[in-house]
């Protein structure tokens, strides 16, 4: 029995840095010295630890376990739930890449229990596809499925786009994995296309060599290799060393059928090098199986049993059903050649049961065909036939033509021990058919150069003619050259004319971007101005000596310290386009708390609605704060008592609205030189901004504001739309 052993090396963690909210995270040394700055023990310090943790996942779980203890002790400290299950989760993806599965298991359903509990339903996504994973991981393609499809549901509600692409190539994978090729190239293609229109360049290597396994299982190599070289090139253009093994181990197998097998394995050993480098358990197991196959066809059996009997020592550790099952296989396969029958009997029959139990239909196929096989051997030809029957009718499910050809060949030799002659014919003609049509590569190969050799010669014949053409135009123009002068002259005129006329277009359109782009940076020059006004700066540092020279040592540092991280994220945040609102609202709280902290004169606070995920929201910066500086100063005039200044961020229909409200006389109070249609700088400045970021963002933006006489209480309350991004 002579079958291609396909071997897939899906790698999917990358969606655990593109999609996930933990994955936005800052460089390593950056967090540390957010986390050492930040000394209270709340919610900040909780994310900021989580975060580290998650971004040494891949480096050190030891320390990843570290951050998440401390994290862990403060959410119990503090009841911060949100922060408990964001440490589950990360727990759980650790654990995942180290291929522990149980616990990554346990972890993701602790983080799912929490967020329903809580009922915050913006991260349970990635949680769900994660877990997904991980029964991918371990062979169980329904549970598999139905994880991702309820993170697909989740994030389509959420309108995660990134998570939504990743899920739609994970079902694929999964469609594939169960041998349902059709749906699972429809979601490759379809992702394909979607990741070529965000130009993600390592997501679109990795569905071209998903798309390339796909039609080597399928038995169409040229397809196969096509893909395959696409998606090299891709790999080696990004440097990214994994999608480089995984495009050489499948190159290798292509070659391999070709009977180039030097240059085979000098991409399986390259492949192997560079995931024992990455320590990759899973995939140094399938490359394992691959040289196995190679010194198998190669008659060194003594080194593939080796091989294949060292992956499945890894496959056992890592408790990948999926995996076993196809090793198992392989050993059955080589000890039938070697004529050890009970040895192969007893692997095709675990691995048959192994099948039936995750319904993996391919490697099913494979295992009725090795156990129909050792039947043969032993003259039980009515057991073989069951099996071979059972294989094919898989085979032909799934249009596998490497076991449909095997099946059909064992099939003509059951059949002729039987005394069928005629069937026994009529399988082995199907036998050859099938042989044909995986192996004649040279004709495909002719066929291939052939049409080009067409298309070529069909451009020169059309050319040819156009020259033709184009000649008898010019001897025909030239005849008619003096009739036709005039209407020459004038066509170059009307030429001319319309060339100055596009100019004088394409001029002022040029001239109306530059004053845009002049109108956006005064805009922007404006508004910093308006935040930091060189009013407050005298006030705060005057403040400052005063604590100093009264000796309030503690005051003055506390003091000192707020009002240097305010300074930092308002030009950090000036230089951006958009910020995380976590950042926005760090800056709106430290300059609240710099107001007030030298005499309490007013009470305030900062409420976010729980659907509104801050690590989630990205908003142009310095446009709240501007609208509480107008309270702090203006609002409170005569009132020495009761001062309320309130901050409150609500999602809605899309929509993300800030409102700040105080108590004080109100926006049509009258005094001395204010009129009461004079708009504030605050407001002036955030329209102009806002009609500017609408555009940019294609979102509504708008500012309003209103005395809270009209609703019956006392003050002002500004509104404001904010245009905004969910990453």
């Amino acid at each position: 029995m002579k079958i291609i052993k396909t071997t897939y090396s899906i790698f999917i963690f990358f969606l655990f840095i593109t999609v996930s909210v933990l994955g936005q995270v800052k460089d390593i040394d950056s967090l540390k010295m957010e986390l050492l700055k930040h000394k209270e023990i709340d919610s900040t310090r909780v994310n900021l630890l989580n975060k580290i943790a998650f971004s040494y996942r891949r480096k050190d779980l030891s320390k990843t376990l570290d951050y998440l203890k401390e994290s862990d002790s403060i959410t119990n400290i503090i009841n911060f739930q949100k922060g408990k299950a964001r440490s589950f989760y990360v727990r759980g993806v650790a654990e995942l890449m180290q291929s522990n599965y149980n616990e990554a298991i346990q972890h993701l359903e602790s983080a799912i229990q929490i967020y329903l509990d809580i009922n915050y339903m913006n991260d349970i996504g990635v949680c769900y596809m994660a877990l997904g994973i991980v029964y991918y991981y371990q062979g169980y393609n329904e549970k598999t499925l139905i994880n991702y499809i309820k993170a697909q549901q989740i994030d389509e509600k959420w309108g995660i786009k990134k998570n939504i692409i990743t899920n739609t190539y994970n079902i694929g994978t999964v469609y594939v994995a169960m041998g349902k090729y059709k749906e699972g190239l429809i979601n490759y293609n379809e992702t394909l296309k979607l990741y070529r229109e965000n130009n993600d360049k390592k997501a679109e290597g990795n569905v071209l060599n998903s798309i390339a396994n796909v039609y080597k299982d399928l038995g169409n190599y040229p397809s196969a290799l096509e893909n395959y070289q696409k998606s090299l090139s891709i790999y080696e253009k990004i440097n990214d060393s994994i999608g480089i093994a995984r495009a050489y181990s499948g190159l290798g197998n292509i070659l391999r059928s070709q009977s180039r097998d030097d240059e085979a394995l000098e991409y399986f050993k390259k492949a192997l090098s560079i995931q024992e480098i990455k320590k990759n358990k899973k995939n140094i197991a399938k490359v394992k199986i691959s040289i196995g196959n190679l010194y198998k066809y190669k008659k060194d059996y003594d080194s593939a049993i080796k091989l294949f009997e060292e992956a499945l020592t890894i496959g056992r550790q890592i408790k990948a059903e999926n995996d076993i099952a196809d090793y198992l296989n392989n050993l059955g396969n080589i000890h039938f050649k070697i004529k050890n029958y009970t040895a192969a009997f007893t692997y095709f029959t675990e691995s048959k049961n192994i099948n039936q139990k995750i319904k993996n239909k391919k490697s099913l196929s494979y295992s009725y065909l090795g156990l129909a096989d050792c039947y043969v051997q032993q003259q039980k030809y009515n057991r073989a036939l069951v099996n071979v029957l059972k294989s094919k009718e898989i085979s032909d499910e799934l249009g596998l033509l490497n076991y449909q050809k095997s099946a059909e060949q064992l099939l003509s030799k059951i059949y002729r021990n039987t005394g069928q002659y005629s069937k026994a014919l009529s399988s082995h003609e199907q036998f050859k058919i099938l042989h044909d049509s995986l192996y004649n590569i040279e004709n495909i190969q002719k066929m291939a150069e052939l049409e080009y050799e067409f298309k070529y010669q069909k451009a020169l014949d059309s050319a040819s003619i156009r020259e033709l053409q184009l000649t008898k135009t010019v001897t025909a123009t030239n005849k008619d050259l003096v009739k036709t002068q005039r209407n020459y002259l004038w066509a170059i005129i009307g030429v001319l004319l319309i060339s100055m006329l596009l100019g004088s277009i394409i001029f002022y359109q040029k001239l109306k971007n530059a004053k845009a782009r002049t109108q956006n940076i005064t805009t922007e020059q404006k508004l910093l101005r308006s935040q930091m006004t060189p009013h407050f700066i005298f006030n705060s540092l005057s403040v400052l000596q005063g604590m100093i020279l009264n000796k309030e040592d503690k005051k003055s540092i506390s003091y000192l310290s707020k009002f240097s991280k305010l300074m930092r994220i308002t030009l950090e945040n000036s230089r951006d386009k958009l910020v995380l609102l976590s950042q926005e609202l760090l800056a709106i709280e430290n300059y609240l708390a710099l107001q007030n902290l030298e005499n309490e004169a007013y009470q305030y606070s900062v409420l976010v609605d729980e659907n509104i995920n801050t690590e989630a929201f990205e908003i142009p910066p310095m446009l709240i704060q501007p609208f509480v500086e107008n309270a702090i100063e203006h609002a409170f005039i005569n009132q020495k008592k009761n001062r309320k200044i309130n901050i409150h961020l609500s999602f809605t229909g899309d929509k993300l609205i800030c409102t700040i409200s105080d108590n004080g006389v109100g926006c049509n109070y009258e005094n001395g030189n204010k009129r009461k249609d004079k708009k504030s700088l605050a407001t002036t400045i955030t329209s102009e901004r806002l009609k500017i970021l609408s555009k940019d963002l294609k979102m509504e933006g708008f500012v309003m504001v209103e005395d809270r006489q009209v609703y019956g209480e006392q003050g002002t309350i500004v509104t404001l739309q904010i245009p905004h991004k969910i990453i």
